[in-house]
This record gives C-alpha cells, sequence and structure tokens, in this order.
C-alpha cells in the first residue's frame, strides 16, 4: 500500500514551488480577482483536461500535469480571497501569500487525511477521468452558490468545494506519478 500521506506531500512540494515560482515573477497579482473569476480560471483548467482526456489532441503542449498543479494552486488562492476577500490593487507581500498558502494547504492535507480515513482511499479505486469529473463537478456547485449570494440552505460552501477540488487534483496528480514509475 502506497503512503498517501508522503505521496501527498510531494505533490504538495511541486505545485508550492511552482506558487513560489509565480510569486517572484508577478507577486499576488490575482488578488484582484474576485472568487467568481477564480472558479473561473479553475474551470478553465479542468476543462482542458477533460478535452485532452476526450480527444487526446494537445496543440498547446502544456500537460494534464501542470493543469492539475494549476488547479491544485488556484484552489488556494481561491481559499485566500474567500479568507481574506478581494482587493482593487495588490495589498498583500509574496511572503504574506506564501504563508497563506501553507495555512491553507496545512487545512487541505488535514481534511484530505480524515475524509481518506472514512473514505478508505476510495480514489485510489476511481479513474482519472472520474476525479476530473468531480473536479467540474465541484466547480458548477460554486457557480450556482456563488449565484445565490455564497449562501446555501443545507450544502457545504464554496471553502468546501475548493478543498475538494484541490485534493481531488493532488490525488490525479499522484495517479500520474505513480503510472511514470512503473
Amino acid at each position: 500500500m502506497q503512503d498517501t500521506n508522503h505521496q501527498y506531500d510531494q505533490v504538495v512540494s511541486r505545485c508550492r514551488h511552482i506558487y513560489t515560482l509565480k510569486m517572484s515573477d508577478y507577486g499576488p497579482s490575482w488578488r484582484i480577482m474576485r472568487p467568481q473569476t477564480v472558479n473561473d480560471q479553475l474551470f478553465i483548467k479542468a476543462k482542458r483536461i477533460r478535452e485532452l482526456e476526450i480527444t487526446g489532441v494537445n496543440m498547446v503542449g502544456e500537460s494534464i500535469e501542470g493543469e492539475l498543479m494549476a488547479i491544485v494552486n488556484y484552489s488556494i488562492i481561491g481559499l485566500i480571497q474567500l479568507s481574506e476577500g478581494y482587493a482593487d490593487s495588490v495589498d498583500m507581500s509574496a511572503e504574506r501569500a506564501i504563508a497563506l498558502y501553507d495555512k491553507w494547504m496545512g487545512e487541505a492535507k488535514e481534511l484530505m487525511q480524515k475524509k481518506n480515513h472514512d473514505y478508505g482511499e476510495a480514489w485510489r479505486d476511481m479513474l482519472p477521468t472520474s476525479l476530473t469529473d468531480m473536479i467540474l463537478t465541484k466547480i458548477n456547485r460554486n457557480k450556482s452558490i456563488a449565484s445565490h449570494d455564497n449562501k446555501t440552505l443545507i450544502s457545504e460552501g464554496a471553502d468546501g468545494n475548493l478543498f475538494d477540488i484541490l485534493n481531488y487534483a493532488v490525488f490525479y496528480l499522484i495517479k500520474i506519478f505513480e503510472k511514470n514509475e512503473e
């Protein structure tokens, strides 16, 4: 049996590295993005993955792996934007953005551990394409929540969906890395 916690940390380390490099290049320029814009960024990435899965044709050259890492990072950005609110200008240092990344990623891992225990690592028996569909479903749920002024009657909020999107993307990346090791 694979050590999910170790694999999770390896994937997150790669995603964090990209996030940190982007902070060096652009800083937290995404601070101006409203939550629905972050959600649309997630949609673009997930939709592209689905198209690649269906058609097998990659004209841009960016990999599914790269898109999944972007989904992880945009999910963290979404969680930051939900908790901090969006701004009219960049109002946060790169260092603070990285500290918030670590905070939210820690919460995501903690949630993954609890759900992974309760669900018996069911994701290991899922097809990668099902993980894509689950990501797209969660994105569509957040679109619906946004259209209701971010209020839900009985369902989890946008933050819960972002945590699930992030963790599904990490699981898909683990599957890719396991396949590459074979």
